[in-house]
């Protein structure tokens, strides 16, 4: 009864709140991967305040089973249910009151998967139309039952046995009755596409390829390997009836032997969801040498009657566009040691004075290929104006080689280097922050050193809290105006997934998905040695104010 309830209330605030608000619909629920299609990350519940949450204890915990890699995902709340992805596309329906399992669902995946760069890489699902929406490991889109988790459809979308980056580790954007699916692609040796799925029967209805058809961007057979994928998820903009994806890096990483601009890699792009029919487009790297994807998150905000679209590239640069057409409104610098390139230009992008690896030639670049910040999104909160990020100024030496595509093994990034060697800026050591910026001048208001890197999906709440975890596993709860720490946790291992807030009944949760993973695991005791002490591990912990 208190879900039926909930749901009526929930139905009526959306409808209003929609059209007026932006941002704050749905206030128990968290939706979907962000939220809501702004991508700020932001929860309107206030019940938990700068004044209680010190009394935030933990009210339950969720063990998936398997802490391979961790838990990478940001959690759904619906309805008081808590639905998550674990290792290996492994799906869980929880009773976000208790923590009691409700459901659980396990694909049989290729035994190819084992192969994979990205074996266990799960980020999260969708869910929309009653059913909870799944990109597998092994190339499928998957429908299941909300209420159950019975499977009722799927839907092979990629050719998976022996196709590079040919795997979802990202879930789907519901666009209405469509589902958009992106595949890895990025580092490996494909041709990105992204797929229009119908949401109620499983027939893929469209494939945009962000290789574009042209031999002056991609000459000769360069782009039959090109990368490009879209790897992160994207949002579907209702406003504009727009799917915004950002793209991944040209492949290989060396620049040498594919000349052109390489369209549509290092991207923000606008489709129609409808029939995939490209809207615009805004390419951030023209030629890509360096692994920079422009694969993050697209923060839409509005300010003086304008409407917004702010990016993050892997480079350290920040791009402010449009919303409605990608035009360029400022680019503003985000990290402090920039070698690939003097400056971009913040009114037309253009790359101002190149700095682009050679055959055989050593090269520092900074950022490193992992960024100025991991893949894990910001926050924004509409009441302070401000985006909550997290930033690490690290650098890395490679020597680029030349490698046969055709040659490679499905577990081998196409990335044709040698030599690697994570290094700290010229003259400096490798350091951690948590930034509270302007989203359109890159202004900073607070900046808070990490010893280690965070690499959680951050969250602002009404309650003027914005949590945080880093990789040592501590999570902070800081004051949204100020910075300051004003709670903390250990929960035993670094997180990757989103944190996220809910309510049940009239109670605020916080849910921190713990369990570090992915190549940051792997990388990162290079840059900061305490990391190499991370115990692994996988768990939903739940907080509320007692």
């Amino acid at each position: 009864m208190r879900h039926a309830i909930a749901a009526v209330f929930i139905t009526a605030f959306a409808t209003s709140a929609f059209a007026e608000s932006p941002g704050l619909e749905q206030p128990n629920d968290w939706p979907q991967y962000h939220r809501t299609y702004n991508a700020w990350r932001y929860s309107p519940l206030e019940q938990v305040t700068r004044e209680n949450v010190k009394r935030l204890k933990v009210a339950w915990i969720h063990q998936p089973g398997d802490i391979t890699h961790g838990i990478q995902a940001t959690p759904i709340v619906l309805d008081g249910i808590v639905y998550y992805v674990s290792a290996f596309n492994v799906v869980h329906a929880v009773d976000g009151a208790t923590g009691a399992p409700i459901w659980k669902y396990k694909p049989r995946l290729d035994s190819a998967v084992s192969q994979a760069v990205f074996p266990a890489w799960s980020r999260g699902i969708a869910i929309a139309h009653g059913r909870v929406y799944l990109g597998t490991l092994d190339g499928r889109a998957i429908a299941l039952d909300q209420k159950s988790g019975q499977e009722l459809w799927t839907l092979q979308l990629t050719a998976f046995k022996g196709c590079h980056g040919c795997n979802f580790t990202s879930p789907p954007v519901v666009a209405g009755d469509m589902l958009t699916f992106g595949p890895t692609a990025g580092d490996l040796a494909t041709r990105g596409q992204i797929y229009g799925v119908d949401a109620h029967t499983g027939t893929l209805v469209w494939a945009f390829d962000t290789i574009k058809d042209d031999p002056k961007s991609w000459p000769g057979e360069t782009g039959k390997y090109g990368g490009g994928g879209a790897w992160l998820p994207g949002t579907y903009d209702p406003t504009t009836d727009s799917v915004i994806y950002g793209t991944g890096n040209a492949a290989p990483w060396v620049g040498e032997d594919r000349e052109g601009d390489n369209l549509y890699t290092g991207s923000v792009i606008s489709l129609d969801p409808k029939s995939g029919a490209l809207k615009w487009y805004r390419q951030e790297i023209p030629h890509d040498a360096w692994d920079y994807d422009s694969a993050y998150e697209a923060l839409l905000i509005s300010r003086g009657g304008r409407d917004y679209l702010v990016h993050l590239n892997k480079g350290g640069f920040v791009w402010v566009m449009d919303k409605h057409d990608g035009r360029l409104e400022n680019v503003w610098r985000f990290a402090k040691h920039i070698t690939w390139v003097d400056d971009i230009h913040p009114k037309t992008g253009e790359l101002i004075g190149r700095h682009e690896h050679r055959i055989g030639e050593p090269f520092v670049q900074c950022p490193a290929t992992g960024g100025a910040r991991q893949w894990n999104a910001g926050a924004y909160s509409p009441k302070t104006q401000l985006w909550y990020v997290n930033g690490m100024e690290i650098c890395m030496s490679w020597t680029p080689t030349r490698v046969d595509p055709a040659k490679l093994p499905l577990a081998q990034n196409y990335s044709s280097i040698k030599d690697v060697k994570r290094v700290p800026p010229p003259g400096g050591k490798a350091t951690a922050r948590f930034d509270a910026r302007d989203p359109l001048t890159g202004a900073v208001k607070w900046s808070i050193d990490y010893a280690m890197p965070a690499y959680a999906g951050v969250l602002a709440t009404a309650g003027n809290l914005v949590f945080n975890q880093d990789a040592e596993g501590i999570v902070r709860a800081h004051d949204a105006e100020t910075g300051a720490v004003l709670w903390s946790f250990r929960t035993g291992s670094g997180s990757r997934g989103g944190i996220v807030s809910y309510a049940v009944d009239g109670k605020q949760y916080i849910v921190v998905p713990s369990g570090m993973g992915g190549y940051a695991a792997i990388s990162g005791p290079q840059w900061f040695p305490e990391m190499s002490k991370v115990n692994g591990g996988a768990a939903l912990i739940a907080f509320t104010v007692e």
